[in-house]
């Protein structure tokens, strides 16, 4: 008995002793910075077939303190109250960085160029932030973690067109959320990175001419290379061939119509999701539209759908769905909030459309004949003429 009660003691004098130094590793040592071409925060450890469920991306080299460890991801001390996870690989440590308990703001300045709005807001270090969007008014909110007001003025000129106001509110102790209202109800998308300490919100405005030839649109074929996708339950055929097919009718569509096109692909290529977010950063087109072809464990399941992630980007997935609809196809519904690494950009309004599921017998004779898939890229472009004629 007094052998089992030391065995019991010393294992808990060990596991006390681990979590002290895990604890003091994480407090002391596992200070860094955010690193890697698009290092993002997610809010928890749950994972599916898309990841985790993301809060935003983030610029690189922001300072972020590891308090835990959870297999590929740290959780990381955004303020007091608010934590996150950001992949191992987005991190770097620097044990050298002093943080500290808060930093301050400083000088605002409100401004436009000939392309863009923008607010830029100093800092003392580059922190983090989480952003999002709000609709009936629209107004982008960046909440910046670690932080609190020493702004006593904030310059406003009259270049900012689509800046409607903008403004801030201490929401927390150390939690500084910057408020900007826009004058259109439609977002057509901001970026939000570090020039130096100074953190920059750039907003692209509404086109002032909103027919297809003064804009640029992305169409992105998905899968591609060793992507393959799904295949089609009888035929077998692959989804990245036909998701190039339906992209290319796209492309040919958007074109007659005056519009520029870009294509993320234009032959059987693999592209990570990171490559194509990044060319299309360097593209900055108008909107994007990605083709996708569905299937399901459920042979019953069948039908078109549109997806979106941030609710401002919405409208442009609902006119979409709408067109699709007429070509006599099952609604599977307009999915917000959704996790695909094309839907997470903020730059730009952009939907995903899953054409028809080649898991359903009626679906995939659909998707292998080409006058359904002209169709498809007709009703497509249709969808899009809708949303921009709903906003003149």
């Amino acid at each position: 008995m007094l052998f089992v009660a030391v065995k019991k003691l010393f294992s808990f004098i060990t596991c006390i002793l681990s979590c002290f130094i895990l604890t003091a590793q994480y407090s002391v040592a596992l200070k860094g910075r955010t690193t890697g071409p698009l290092p993002f925060l997610e809010y928890g450890v749950g994972e599916d077939r898309l990841g985790g469920a993301k809060m935003n991306f983030l610029d690189s080299n922001i300072i972020v303190k590891v308090t835990d460890s959870f297999n590929n991801k740290y959780k990381v001390q955004l303020s007091r109250n608010h934590s996150a996870y950001l992949p191992k690989e987005n991190f770097i440590a620097d044990s050298t960085i002093w943080i500290r308990s808060y930093y301050l703001t400083g000088s605002w300045k409100v401004f436009g160029d000939d392309k863009y709005d923008y607010v830029t807001v100093s800092l003392e270090d580059k922190l983090p932030y989480k952003s999002f969007q709000e609709i009936s008014p629209s107004r982008i909110i960046v909440d910046i973690y670690g932080v609190a007001s020493n702004t006593n003025w904030i310059a406003q000129l009259s270049t900012a067109r689509e800046i409607k106001n903008a403004y801030y509110e201490q929401i927390e102790d150390d939690v500084f959320r910057v408020i900007i209202e826009l004058n259109h109800p439609q977002h057509w998308g901001y970026s939000i990175y570090y020039e130096g300490n100074k953190l920059v919100i750039r907003v692209k405005r509404q086109p002032s001419d909103l027919s297809f030839s003064n804009l640029k649109i992305a169409v992105d074929a998905g899968h591609g290379g060793d992507n393959e996708g799904e295949s089609g339950i009888r035929s077998g055929i692959i989804e990245k061939n036909y998701t190039l097919r339906i992209a290319k009718e796209l492309q040919d569509v958007l074109q007659n119509e005056g519009a520029t096109v870009f294509m993320t692909r234009e032959k059987d290529t693999a592209l990570t999701m990171i490559e194509r977010v990044m060319m299309l950063r360097r593209e900055q087109p108008d909107l994007l539209v990605s083709i996708h072809l569905n299937s399901s464990g459920n042979e019953a399941d069948k039908g078109v759908s549109t997806y979106y992630r941030y609710i401002g980007f919405r409208p442009l997935s609902q006119f979409i769905l709408k067109r699709m609809l007429e070509l006599n196809l099952e609604e599977y519904g307009n999915i917000g909030s959704f996790n695909f690494g094309l839907n997470g950009p903020t730059d730009y309004p952009n939907c995903l459309v899953e054409v028809a599921f080649l898991s359903n017998k009626t679906d995939e004779i659909k998707i292998r004949d080409a006058g359904f898939r002209r169709a498809a890229a007709v009703k497509i472009a249709a969808g899009i003429k809708d949303w921009l004629q709903s906003l003149q």
